[in-house]
């Protein structure tokens, strides 16, 4: 990786990287203002219209309810017609990517990020990610987990639980832990 690419620039093409870098920090802060504000409002609020763009990368009217978390929020991208239930986390150090009328349920954990397996590596500090791109159409059952570099197909189902490990096919519903198919379309 090049040297002058910056520790954002790194995160964002899926490199190591230092999380405690100033520029990162610095949005990651950023990012929990929004947050913190937007968690602080009810269905209706005029505020929630003008935090979201802000807050997200693109936001495309995604109905989004509080509470919901971020690490960045700027490289997460809605298409249309999204919903998203409450208690969301997406971890987002590489693009998010959500289909048109994707539905999200409560306490799903979209995670782009990871970690090295070797300790020595872990205390040191680093980390990088993977991008997570999801369809259209997509449902995704409450309490699943979407893990770093998964794409999703149009169509799919993740049930309840789900933790889905690698790739889903559209159309495909899969459940499970590691998520298996359960049926094809």
């Amino acid at each position: 990786m090049d040297a002058a690419l910056s520790e954002r620039d790194k995160m964002l093409a899926g490199a190591p990287y230092d999380p405690a870098d100033a520029e990162l920090v610095a949005i990651r802060k950023h990012a929990q203002g929004l947050m913190r504000a937007y968690n602080q409002t009810i269905v209706g609020d005029a505020l929630r219209a003008a935090l979201l763009p802000e807050l997200l990368g693109t936001w495309n009217g995604a109905v989004i309810r509080a509470p919901f978390h971020v690490d960045y929020g700027q490289n997460i991208h809605f298409e249309s017609g999204c919903f998203v239930n409450f208690n969301c986390v997406i971890l987002d150090v590489c693009d998010v990517r959500i289909g048109a009328r994707t539905q999200i349920g409560p306490n799903v954990q979209i995670l782009t990020a990871d970690h090295p397996r070797d300790a020595q590596a872990r205390a040191r500090g680093e980390e990088w990610g993977r991008p997570i791109t999801i369809g259209a159409d997509v449902w995704i059952g409450g309490g699943a987990i979407l893990l770093p570099g998964v794409t999703v197909g149009n169509g799919a189902i993740i049930a309840a639980g789900a933790v889905v490990t690698r790739d889903v096919a559209a159309g495909a519903t899969v459940a499970g832990n590691p998520a298996c198919i359960l049926t094809r379309s």
